[in-house]
């Protein structure tokens, strides 16, 4: 049973939320998220809140009612304040640089690594080695920043590579003579 799709969203002032029949679009300062419905969640908004309702108290249907819900509590919160993945960079030589719509990374490989930015996601370098992921989609955000980390993942050994920003790599003890 979800207890997630029983609690309401509060829709903060700015936010313009349209629900249509099998659609929902959420429109923020920070962009317009769109997102299918499925048959077996109903949507209402009253007093700036969002309630979810299962129709038949089938599994799916109440499997889908905390799903929707997590959703587009999502995408409220990524048209008003968006989301941001930070990514760390370590290693001697590797570096990042936004170069127009393209993030170019040296990561010890023989050639530069030129990564296309997606459109609604923004991606800043403070540092050589910091990378700032934001955007008002937060799989978009995480899937971006997924891709980059897998181009040079942390190795165990010396810990070189591409990590998320607090991630722990457990380090292991090299070769004995």
């Amino acid at each position: 049973m979800s207890r997630i799709g029983k609690n309401p969203i509060a829709v903060p002032s700015g936010v313009e939320v349209r629900i249509a029949e099998h659609d929902i679009s959420v429109k923020g300062k920070l962009g317009e998220l769109q997102m299918a419905l499925a048959s077996e969640v109903h949507i209402t908004m009253e007093n700036d809140q969002l309630l979810f309702e299962v129709i038949d108290e089938s599994n799916r249907a109440r499997q889908l009612w905390g799903l929707f819900r997590a959703n587009v509590n999502n995408m409220v919160q990524g048209v008003s304040e968006g989301f941001t993945k930070s990514l760390e960079i370590q290693g001697v030589g590797y570096r990042a640089a936004v170069q127009g719509k393209k993030l170019k990374l040296d990561l010890g490989y023989s050639h530069s690594i030129h990564y296309d930015i997606p459109d609604g996601i923004t991606i800043t370098c403070e540092k050589p080695t910091d990378i700032a992921i934001t955007g008002p989609d937060k799989q978009a955000v995480g899937q971006v920043a997924a891709e980059i980390r897998s181009f040079r993942k942390p190795e165990p050994y010396k810990g070189k590579g591409i990590r998320y920003v607090g991630e722990y790599v457990r380090r292991k003890e090299g070769k004995k003579k």
